[in-house]
């Protein structure tokens, strides 16, 4: 159950991060973002990045093996990094229609996904 609540914290973690990271990019689109400086924009994404640390600090405490959870420190952070890919794909998809999914894409989260593999590899 641990892995579960581990899983589920980082995908709200890192969309979050996403939004914060890529979301101001389309603020230009909304009325009330179009006129405000880069200064603004900062303070904006850090306002989102917080609800980041609300679920990416209790992600890695549950998930750590040493406070009893199901991984290890390296198998946390590999499993952050792919979330973190699935999440801004599925951000770009869905909100930046000029990108494409291309092959070399795709070859790169298949070795993604082995690099899992061979970090959760007994």
């Amino acid at each position: 159950m641990k892995a579960f609540y581990t899983i589920l914290l980082l995908i709200l973690s890192n969309t979050f991060m996403t939004l914060a990271w890529y979301g101001h990019l389309k603020f230009k689109e909304l009325k009330w973002f179009e006129n405000l400086g880069l200064i603004s924009i900062v303070l904006i994404s850090w306002g989102i990045a917080l609800f980041e640390y609300f679920f990416q600090v209790p992600a890695n405490r549950i998930g750590f093996k040493e406070n009893g959870g199901p991984f290890t420190l390296v198998q946390l952070k590999v499993l952050q990094e792919v979330i973190t890919l699935v999440t801004f794909m599925i951000f770009t998809l869905l909100f930046f229609k000029n990108e494409t999914l291309k092959t070399n894409h795709l070859i790169g989260f298949a070795f993604l996904v082995l690099a899992v593999y061979f970090i959760f590899k007994k």
